[in-house]
């Protein structure tokens, strides 16, 4: 279905504000014009008025912009050698300084700001196998840090959010950013969420987040989403919105603090595995054809933990992970980026 509703367009940061860069030109303008004035008036003996005689500080604002603006008319004219080499050295530089302070604003606020618009367009026209993260909070810079760190270019990386401050700072790290409503059909439409790859949900309030997961799994049915909650309770509501993964960092930090109880090294493997930095990482992919028939334990690629088959997860100790099967997805520990060579 088409919707006859104005599309929101992808962002990406600009280094001034639009108003700050207009200011700055425009001080600049006036403080180079405002020495010429100042120079002609001090030395206005140097200039003659050949309508009458007599050189006035107007006179002087006139015949200073006409020759800053155009080449001049004759009436009033520098008549010492101090006025001309003025005029010549100083006048004219001005003049093209001035020129290309409004030529370099007519191009950075029609044709770039045009161009870019249309560029950012067809970016996110074109978008595809891109990630969606809806929520650029604490969770979600950390998750977007992670994904860069492990590989992931940035520009295949959209970010919704309603605060413009992080925004800014998702558009430092290169992704492309919207200025919107993420629970909104309309805005997850507009990035075209039916050819993402996965999606993150981390909007901070669960019930916005499972809102999000409801609005995406209508619009994407076979989506991967992984969302973050905060509450136990509301895990279930979670997956019953459509999430494939449901993350509760209290219940997995409670479960590192029970566990390194029996052990201290155990929650420190535990964070090991878990981030791209560590000697160790999990790491998960398709059963490949040479593996067909192995058993989970006899992978030479890496420590083979569960085969997911049917739906279903198996360790490497169940019967049903003796023997791998074309299509099998598998979850193993191989070396991380700081592992020992």
């Amino acid at each position: 279905m088409r919707r006859t509703t104005t599309h929101a367009t992808l962002t990406r940061k600009s280094a001034l504000p639009v108003w700050a860069s207009l200011s700055l030109r425009v001080l600049l303008v006036l403080a180079l014009v405002s020495a010429a004035i100042a120079v002609h008036w001090f030395d206005r003996a140097g200039l003659r008025d050949n309508f009458d005689g007599e050189v006035s500080f107007a006179d002087v604002v006139y015949f200073t912009m006409i020759s800053i603006t155009t080449t001049g008319y004759g009436d009033i004219a520098p008549v010492t050698e101090r006025a001309r080499l003025f005029d010549a050295l100083i006048v004219t530089p001005i003049r093209i300084f001035v020129i290309l302070i409004f030529v370099g604003s007519a191009y950075n606020f029609i044709l770039k700001r045009t161009w870019e618009k249309w560029r950012m367009a067809r970016i996110q026209r074109d978008l595809t196998d891109h990630i969606i993260v809806a929520g650029f909070g604490k969770t979600g810079s950390e998750a977007v840090d992670e994904l860069i760190a492990r590989g992931r270019d940035a520009s295949t990386i959209v970010i919704i959010d309603g605060d413009p401050e992080r925004l800014e700072r998702a558009e430092a790290c290169g992704c492309n950013v919207l200025l919107a409503d993420a629970t909104r059909d309309a805005t997850l439409e507009d990035v075209k969420i039916e050819r993402a790859c996965s999606m993150i949900v981390a909007a901070g309030r669960d019930d916005t987040s499972i809102l999000v997961v409801l609005t995406a799994r209508h619009l994407a049915p076979d989506l991967p989403i992984s969302i973050i909650v905060k509450a136990e309770d509301n895990e279930f509501p979670a997956r019953a919105a459509g999430a494939t993964t449901v993350i509760n960092p209290v219940s997995f930090a409670g479960l590192l603090l029970a566990s390194s109880c029996n052990g201290r090294h155990i929650a420190d493997y535990m964070m090991d595995l878990a981030s791209f930095d560590g000697r160790v990482q999990l790491a998960e992919r398709r059963v490949a054809p040479h593996e067909v028939g192995k058993a989970l334990r006899d992978l030479e690629s890496g420590l083979g933990l569960r085969v997911y088959r049917g739906g279903k997860g198996y360790g490497w100790a169940d019967p049903e992970a003796k023997g791998l099967l074309a299509g099998d997805i598998i979850v193993e520990i191989v070396g991380g980026r700081n592992a020992p060579a």
